[in-house]
């Protein structure tokens, strides 16, 4: 390996902001293609701190649509530029909140935006002269358009792979910027264009990218042996599999950052389901949780717990949230006492488990006492 400098991982949880959701104004809204649009807001002077951020990390955005609270997590699409933030939003059969985006939203238009947060970040300094490869598909460019123009700006020397799926070519988001950063950086950047429903004339890019593709794309155009960072976006069974075959191929995980916009399933309930009566009266476990300073105790049935979030929002309508499926990262709180059975987890990385990391929406009380602080 050459190139990219990486810090070994910390067991201290970095500083952090407080999550929570601030009224920005729709500045624009670009067409993308017939299915997507980039989002723009104006970030007011009083706020830049609270949104300043790195490429790669995500908002999240709450909205009422058709009575419904309604939050939904995208990704940052731009380098920081201290005056607006910019999404990328792709309308997705019987998606709530991406239609109401597409059908509805205009500019002039105020959303609450949570700031930003998330580590699908590159690790890439201005000395580096190693190779990182984005592998995505569909919306999953998002983030990555940020990630790549920062790497090339920032590092000199260092070289940046896009393998992008779509199923056409009218599907591309973002198709010209991805052509500016080819001429802007041509020695430096080189993008391949997988199209599963539209024939091409290399038989490579042609198809869905299923286990045998992804071995000859390795093979014929990124060795992995070769990579300094990898960065994994887009469905599930496409990250899944890249990460499975990366495994394979003797890859650390430590080198494979790794983002999902969702798991395949619907989403989930963002409000509290209700505790029965014959379970309210049974056994309990007591949550206790931490945030601004300030300390509150739940009970939760113990024979049918509640997830930490889920009992938490029945004291404070406040805390932390916005995807509710274990992708996102934002009710993510450390684990001060006792255990808790997290079901899915597909946003802490290595460093937050070791850290003692918990993502609340996830996790349900097995030991009578459970403490978690959102404030660390």
């Amino acid at each position: 390996m050459n190139g990219i400098s990486f810090s070994e991982p910390s067991t201290v949880p970095p500083a952090r902001r407080r999550h929570r959701f601030f009224p920005l104004v729709v500045s624009g809204i670009r067409e993308l293609t017939a299915e997507a649009v980039e989002v723009s807001f104006t970030i007011p002077p009083e706020l830049a701190e609270q949104f300043e951020y790195i490429p790669g990390q995500h908002v999240a955005l709450k909205a009422t649509v058709d009575g419904q609270d309604i939050r939904r997590s995208y990704s940052l699409c731009a380098v920081p530029n201290g005056r607006e933030l910019k999404i990328g939003v792709k309308e997705t059969y019987g998606g709530l909140f991406s239609t109401f985006v597409r059908s509805t939203l205009k500019p002039g238009d105020t959303l609450e935006v949570m700031n930003p947060q998330g580590s699908f970040t590159s690790s890439a300094t201005p000395d580096s002269s190693g190779r990182v490869v984005a592998l995505v598909a569909g919306s999953g460019i998002t983030p990555v358009m940020a990630l790549a123009e920062s790497v090339l700006q920032t590092s000199a020397h260092s070289r940046f792979t896009l393998v992008y799926a779509n199923r056409t070519a009218a599907e591309v988001m973002f198709l010209e910027e991805i052509a500016d950063l080819k001429d802007r950086f041509p020695a430096r950047f080189d993008v391949h264009h997988v199209l599963s429903r539209e024939g091409r004339d290399a038989e490579l890019y042609s198809g869905r990218i299923d286990a045998p593709k992804l071995e000859k794309l390795l093979h014929y155009i990124v060795r992995p042996e070769s990579v300094d960072e990898w960065f994994l976006c887009g469905p599930l069974e496409l990250v899944e599999l890249s990460r499975k075959t990366l495994d394979a191929a003797g890859v650390d995980r430590a080198r494979v950052h790794f983002e999902l916009f969702s798991t395949g399933d619907s989403p989930a309930r963002s409000t509290p389901r209700p505790v029965s009566e014959k379970a309210a009266s049974g056994p309990q476990r007591h949550v206790t949780f931490r945030l601004d300073g300030r300390s509150a105790t739940v009970d939760t049935p113990a024979e049918d717990p509640e997830t930490i979030l889920t009992a938490a929002l029945r004291k404070r309508a406040d805390v932390p949230f916005a995807c509710a499926g274990g992708v996102c990262g934002t009710c993510k709180a450390v684990l001060v006492k006792g255990t808790v059975d997290m079901a899915d987890n597909f946003a802490l990385e290595p460093d937050e488990l070791k850290a003692g990391y918990v993502l609340t929406c996830q996790s349900t009380p097995t030991s009578d006492d459970v403490e978690v602080d959102y404030d660390r």
